[in-house]
């Protein structure tokens, strides 16, 4: 691949072009708004002006719904030798741009599983991809060229490619994206109108799980109106849950010592069976997910302040493999917690201690 097109250049689709332009592709960028084109274009993600003739691969970012009628002009005027997009849901544009009568031979849909909860070119980083799984949803009818310009694509921006049905790709999305979407915006929904003394105990627990909230209400709008069955399924399997949930909290409440029993085997049985669906969550780079040790270290809020705690894990030859930060309510500390291989977790707690940092039990 030396050439591409990238129609429609927001958080992800200046990512890709920043990836591609990053090694050697020249890049030409639309979008209908020239000035978002133009933010992408000064970010160095490529060039706003549009291509003397057809391009190597032309990348459609835009919502799902404007999918199909994107990539059927772009087929028509001939922009390029391979098309695909990167839209969240698979299945119904592949269906809409066939009703339209467009050469699917060479397209291809496909779904980088990276994003952020900001949006806009502004957002968009290179390495957004890197190490992600990247869908790719051939059908008997796509070209061979097509495929392995797409591939080249997620070899490009560094990712991880995964073939899938584009059916089957929509509703694993609905139960691992759009769901997960829904639910945060539901749990941060009962911070609006919560007192402030409530709020201000708000600790990492809440942060974690509202952290995508923040999202653009418009964009997840379109993304679930493309795939709303497979989410209201999910919802369905998540409500009857709650029932049951609230069912077996309102026994705790009883004076029947049976019922309270039943009530704490109702909640031991979600429990647990969440502990066993996150057991399945893939770890890092994708691997088999791992146990690790907490070490957390008691700190000032100074600059600088992280960067001597990781130099001192350095020197004892220990590797961070994630870390959480909890900041004091009303006071300039916080609690770093440091994730570690278990049998690391010795050496990095007394190296700590001997620099003087506070440990805590996490």
């Amino acid at each position: 691949m030396r050439t591409a097109v990238v129609i429609g250049t927001g958080l992800i689709g200046t990512s890709v072009a920043l990836a591609l332009s990053g090694r050697g592709i020249a890049v030409h960028l639309a979008d209908h708004d020239p000035d978002q084109a133009r933010t992408a274009a000064s970010l160095g993600a490529g060039t706003d002006k549009a291509p003397d003739g057809p391009v190597d691969l032309a990348v459609v970012a835009v919502p799902p719904a404007h999918v199909a009628a994107t990539l059927a002009e772009a087929i028509g005027r001939g922009l390029a030798r391979a098309y695909v997009d990167v839209a969240s849901v698979k299945g119904g544009p592949r269906r809409e741009l066939a009703a339209l009568g467009a050469d699917t031979t060479a397209y291809i849909g496909t779904h980088p599983m990276a994003g952020k909860e900001q949006s806009g070119p502004l957002a968009a980083t290179a390495d957004l991809f890197e190490g992600r799984p990247w869908v790719l949803t051939p059908t008997r009818d796509t070209d061979h060229e097509v495929l392995n310009l797409a591939l080249e694509l997620v070899a490009l921006c560094k990712a991880v490619p995964v073939v899938m049905d584009a059916d089957a790709h929509d509703r694993a999305v609905a139960l691992v994206s759009h769901t997960p979407q829904l639910v945060s915006s539901m749990v941060a929904a009962r911070l609006e109108e919560a007192d402030e003394t409530s709020v201000r105990l708000c600790g990492q627990g809440i942060r974690d799980v509202t952290r995508i909230a923040a999202s653009d209400p418009r964009m997840w709008v379109e993304i679930l109106s493309a795939n709303p069955g497979p989410v209201a399924d999910v919802l369905a399997g998540i409500a009857a849950d709650l029932d049951a949930t609230v069912e077996a909290l309102r026994a705790l409440e009883s004076a029947d010592v049976e019922e309270r029993r039943g009530g704490a085997s109702g909640i031991e049985d979600v429990l647990r069976r969440g502990n066993t669906g996150r057991g399945r969550v893939p770890g890092k780079h994708g691997t088999a997910p791992m146990a690790y040790e907490t070490v957390a270290v008691l700190i000032s809020d100074q600059p600088g302040e992280l960067a001597r705690i990781f130099a001192d894990a350095g020197r004892a030859g220990v590797n961070i493999e994630d870390v959480r930060i909890e900041h004091a309510t009303g006071q300039q500390a916080g609690l770093v917690q440091l994730m570690v291989e278990p049998r690391a977790a010795a050496a990095l707690t007394a190296e700590l201690r001997d620099r003087g940092w506070a440990l805590r039990r996490p």
